[in-house]
Protein backbone atom coordinates (compact mmCIF):
# COMPACT_ATOMS: atom_id res chain seq x y z
CA UNK A 1 0.00 0.00 0.00
CA UNK A 2 1.12 3.51 -0.77
CA UNK A 3 1.16 5.80 2.24
CA UNK A 4 1.65 9.31 0.95
CA UNK A 5 2.01 11.27 4.19
CA UNK A 6 0.92 14.38 2.27
CA UNK A 7 -1.90 16.31 3.89
CA UNK A 8 -5.04 17.42 2.12
CA UNK A 9 -4.60 21.13 1.27
CA UNK A 10 -5.58 23.32 4.18
CA UNK A 11 -5.00 26.95 4.97
CA UNK A 12 -4.59 26.67 8.70
CA UNK A 13 -3.38 24.48 11.51
CA UNK A 14 -6.16 23.31 13.79
CA UNK A 15 -5.53 23.14 17.51
CA UNK A 16 -7.79 21.08 19.73
CA UNK A 17 -9.66 22.72 22.57
CA UNK A 18 -11.32 21.37 25.65
CA UNK A 19 -14.86 21.55 24.26
CA UNK A 20 -14.32 19.57 21.04
CA UNK A 21 -13.25 15.95 20.50
CA UNK A 22 -9.65 15.81 19.31
CA UNK A 23 -10.49 13.67 16.27
CA UNK A 24 -13.09 16.21 15.15
CA UNK A 25 -10.54 19.01 15.37
CA UNK A 26 -8.07 16.98 13.33
CA UNK A 27 -10.71 16.12 10.73
CA UNK A 28 -11.67 19.77 10.41
CA UNK A 29 -8.05 20.58 9.61
CA UNK A 30 -8.04 18.02 6.80
CA UNK A 31 -11.10 19.37 4.97
CA UNK A 32 -10.51 21.93 2.23
CA UNK A 33 -12.47 25.18 2.77
CA UNK A 34 -15.59 25.46 0.64
CA UNK A 35 -15.69 21.76 -0.26
CA UNK A 36 -18.72 19.47 -0.55
CA UNK A 37 -18.90 17.23 2.53
CA UNK A 38 -21.07 14.30 3.58
CA UNK A 39 -20.84 13.30 7.26
CA UNK A 40 -22.06 9.72 7.66
CA UNK A 41 -23.22 8.89 11.19
CA UNK A 42 -23.08 12.56 12.09
CA UNK A 43 -24.62 12.12 15.56
CA UNK A 44 -25.64 15.44 17.09
CA UNK A 45 -24.01 17.42 14.27
CA UNK A 46 -20.96 18.59 16.20
CA UNK A 47 -18.56 17.95 13.31
CA UNK A 48 -20.85 19.35 10.61
CA UNK A 49 -21.40 22.47 12.67
CA UNK A 50 -17.65 22.85 13.17
CA UNK A 51 -16.98 22.39 9.45
CA UNK A 52 -19.65 24.87 8.37
CA UNK A 53 -18.44 27.45 10.87
CA UNK A 54 -14.72 27.05 10.38
CA UNK A 55 -14.30 25.70 6.85
CA UNK A 56 -17.43 27.13 5.19
CA UNK A 57 -18.24 23.77 3.62
CA UNK A 58 -21.38 22.75 1.75
CA UNK A 59 -22.28 20.12 4.33
CA UNK A 60 -24.78 17.27 4.41
CA UNK A 61 -25.31 14.58 7.02
CA UNK A 62 -26.76 11.10 7.46
CA UNK A 63 -27.70 9.88 10.93
CA UNK A 64 -29.41 6.67 12.03
CA UNK A 65 -31.06 7.92 15.22
CA UNK A 66 -34.09 10.18 15.06
CA UNK A 67 -32.90 11.99 18.16
CA UNK A 68 -29.62 12.82 16.41
CA UNK A 69 -31.43 14.02 13.30
CA UNK A 70 -33.68 16.23 15.41
CA UNK A 71 -30.69 17.78 17.18
CA UNK A 72 -28.93 18.42 13.86
CA UNK A 73 -32.00 20.04 12.33
CA UNK A 74 -32.33 22.15 15.46
CA UNK A 75 -28.81 23.42 14.73
CA UNK A 76 -29.87 24.38 11.22
CA UNK A 77 -27.93 21.53 9.57
CA UNK A 78 -28.98 19.63 6.44
CA UNK A 79 -29.27 16.09 7.82
CA UNK A 80 -31.49 13.13 6.89
CA UNK A 81 -32.18 9.89 8.69
CA UNK A 82 -30.38 6.97 7.09
CA UNK A 83 -28.36 3.81 7.63
CA UNK A 84 -24.73 3.71 6.45
CA UNK A 85 -25.04 0.00 5.70
CA UNK A 86 -28.05 0.38 3.41
CA UNK A 87 -28.45 3.94 2.15
CA UNK A 88 -25.08 4.98 0.73
CA UNK A 89 -25.86 3.09 -2.49
CA UNK A 90 -28.39 5.81 -3.38
CA UNK A 91 -25.72 8.51 -3.67
CA UNK A 92 -24.17 9.05 -7.13
CA UNK A 93 -20.48 8.59 -7.87
CA UNK A 94 -18.22 11.52 -6.95
CA UNK A 95 -21.06 13.45 -5.34
CA UNK A 96 -18.79 14.92 -2.62
CA UNK A 97 -15.23 16.10 -2.17
CA UNK A 98 -15.04 14.49 1.29
CA UNK A 99 -17.11 11.76 2.89
CA UNK A 100 -16.51 11.43 6.63
CA UNK A 101 -17.09 8.47 8.93
CA UNK A 102 -16.14 9.57 12.44
CA UNK A 103 -16.10 6.97 15.24
CA UNK A 104 -18.74 4.99 13.34
CA UNK A 105 -17.09 2.28 11.24
CA UNK A 106 -16.96 -0.12 14.21
CA UNK A 107 -20.75 0.18 14.56
CA UNK A 108 -21.52 -0.76 10.94
CA UNK A 109 -22.55 -4.27 9.97
CA UNK A 110 -20.29 -4.44 6.90
CA UNK A 111 -17.32 -2.08 7.26
CA UNK A 112 -15.72 -3.23 3.99
CA UNK A 113 -18.82 -2.38 1.95
CA UNK A 114 -19.31 0.94 3.76
CA UNK A 115 -15.70 1.96 3.17
CA UNK A 116 -15.96 1.02 -0.51
CA UNK A 117 -19.10 3.15 -0.83
CA UNK A 118 -17.40 6.13 0.83
CA UNK A 119 -14.66 6.02 -1.78
CA UNK A 120 -17.18 5.73 -4.59
CA UNK A 121 -19.24 8.77 -3.64
CA UNK A 122 -16.38 10.95 -2.37
CA UNK A 123 -13.06 12.01 -3.82
CA UNK A 124 -11.58 11.33 -0.39
CA UNK A 125 -12.83 9.45 2.64
CA UNK A 126 -11.91 10.53 6.17
CA UNK A 127 -12.32 7.82 8.80
CA UNK A 128 -11.62 8.01 12.54
CA UNK A 129 -11.98 5.12 14.96
CA UNK A 130 -10.88 3.86 18.40
CA UNK A 131 -7.87 1.55 18.25
CA UNK A 132 -8.63 -1.81 19.82
CA UNK A 133 -4.92 -2.70 19.70
CA UNK A 134 -3.93 -0.11 22.34
CA UNK A 135 -1.75 -1.52 25.10
CA UNK A 136 -4.32 -0.77 27.84
CA UNK A 137 -6.93 -2.88 26.06
CA UNK A 138 -4.47 -5.72 25.60
CA UNK A 139 -3.55 -5.47 29.29
CA UNK A 140 -7.18 -5.56 30.40
CA UNK A 141 -7.89 -8.63 28.32
CA UNK A 142 -4.63 -10.32 29.28
CA UNK A 143 -4.72 -9.69 33.05
CA UNK A 144 -8.43 -9.66 33.83
CA UNK A 145 -9.93 -11.60 30.94
CA UNK A 146 -12.70 -9.01 30.52
CA UNK A 147 -13.74 -6.72 27.69
CA UNK A 148 -12.35 -3.28 28.57
CA UNK A 149 -14.24 -0.06 29.19
CA UNK A 150 -12.10 2.99 28.40
CA UNK A 151 -12.48 6.70 27.66
CA UNK A 152 -12.84 5.89 23.96
CA UNK A 153 -14.77 2.61 24.41
CA UNK A 154 -17.27 3.67 27.01
CA UNK A 155 -19.88 0.89 26.78
CA UNK A 156 -19.89 -2.49 28.46
CA UNK A 157 -19.81 -5.51 26.16
CA UNK A 158 -23.54 -6.17 26.56
CA UNK A 159 -24.83 -2.70 25.61
CA UNK A 160 -22.22 -1.45 23.14
CA UNK A 161 -23.27 -0.28 19.66
CA UNK A 162 -19.83 -1.36 18.44
CA UNK A 163 -19.94 -4.70 16.63
CA UNK A 164 -16.70 -4.72 14.62
CA UNK A 165 -13.74 -3.62 16.71
CA UNK A 166 -10.53 -3.13 14.76
CA UNK A 167 -6.93 -2.12 15.31
CA UNK A 168 -4.92 0.38 13.30
CA UNK A 169 -3.19 -2.47 11.51
CA UNK A 170 -6.55 -4.09 10.75
CA UNK A 171 -7.75 -0.86 9.14
CA UNK A 172 -4.59 -0.51 7.06
CA UNK A 173 -5.05 -4.08 5.84
CA UNK A 174 -8.69 -3.38 4.93
CA UNK A 175 -7.73 -0.25 2.99
CA UNK A 176 -5.15 -2.28 1.11
CA UNK A 177 -7.70 -5.01 0.37
CA UNK A 178 -10.13 -2.59 -1.29
CA UNK A 179 -7.34 -0.89 -3.25
CA UNK A 180 -7.42 2.42 -1.39
CA UNK A 181 -4.40 4.70 -0.98
CA UNK A 182 -3.68 6.20 2.43
CA UNK A 183 -3.19 9.92 1.74
CA UNK A 184 -2.91 10.92 5.41
CA UNK A 185 -2.65 8.84 8.59
CA UNK A 186 -2.57 10.07 12.18
CA UNK A 187 -2.61 8.31 15.52
CA UNK A 188 -3.65 10.03 18.76
CA UNK A 189 -2.10 8.99 22.06
CA UNK A 190 -3.59 8.96 25.55
CA UNK A 191 -2.77 12.65 26.10
CA UNK A 192 -4.68 13.68 22.96
CA UNK A 193 -1.51 14.45 21.00
CA UNK A 194 -0.66 13.31 17.49
CA UNK A 195 2.03 10.65 17.46
CA UNK A 196 5.17 10.93 15.34
CA UNK A 197 4.44 10.60 11.63
CA UNK A 198 7.43 8.34 10.97
CA UNK A 199 6.58 5.78 13.62
CA UNK A 200 5.98 2.24 12.29
CA UNK A 201 2.43 0.87 12.20
CA UNK A 202 3.28 -1.53 15.06
CA UNK A 203 4.14 1.42 17.35
CA UNK A 204 0.94 3.29 16.45
CA UNK A 205 -1.01 0.08 16.97
CA UNK A 206 0.35 -0.29 20.50
CA UNK A 207 0.24 3.31 21.73
CA UNK A 208 -2.41 5.04 19.63
CA UNK A 209 -5.80 5.30 21.33
CA UNK A 210 -7.49 6.67 18.21
CA UNK A 211 -6.64 7.00 14.54
CA UNK A 212 -7.64 9.33 11.71
CA UNK A 213 -7.11 8.25 8.09
CA UNK A 214 -7.69 10.01 4.79
CA UNK A 215 -8.16 7.54 1.93
CA UNK A 216 -8.46 8.05 -1.79
CA UNK A 217 -9.06 5.75 -4.72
Amino acid sequence: MAVLDTPVPTSETVTANASTRIDLELIAGLVTPGSRVLDVGCGDGSLLSLLERRRRVDGRGVELSQAGVNECVGRGLSVIQGDADRDLVYYPDDAFDFVILSQTIQATRNPKTVLTELLRIGERAIVSFPNFGHWSIRLSLGLYGRMPVTRNLTHSWYDTPNIHFCTIRDFVALADEIGATVAVAMAIDATGQKMGMKMPWAFWNLFGQQAVFVLRR
